[in-house]
């Protein structure tokens, strides 16, 4: 079964996902203040996925979530597509121009 991720989960998670390269904390922080915004919450199915993610080198991150390559070996599998799927959505535009 696919449970939404408690609370004391969600924290260490996002703990973890704290990365050295900046490019990696913003889009890492785009996604979770896009989940918040939405009333979504992760599943634990996701958070292994993305756990999985965070073991690789920041370079290698980058590298996944900007599109440049896929997924290969132990990532190529269907949980850690669909986060990186989730992860590369751009973030939305504000309706006012004032507000960019």
């Amino acid at each position: 079964m696919d449970l939404p991720l408690d609370s004391p989960a969600l924290g260490k998670l996002r703990w973890r996902c704290r990365r050295g390269l900046l490019e990696n904390d913003l889009l890492l922080e785009r996604f979770f203040r896009r989940l918040d915004a939405a009333g979504q919450a992760i599943t634990t199915r996701q958070a292994d996925a993305l756990m999985a993610l965070m073991d690789l080198p920041d370079n290698d991150l980058l590298d996944l979530l900007l599109a440049r390559r896929e997924p290969a070996g132990e990532l190529d599998r269907p949980d850690v597509h669909e986060v990186i799927a989730l992860l590369r959505q751009p973030a939305a535009r504000a309706a006012n121009p004032e507000e960019r």
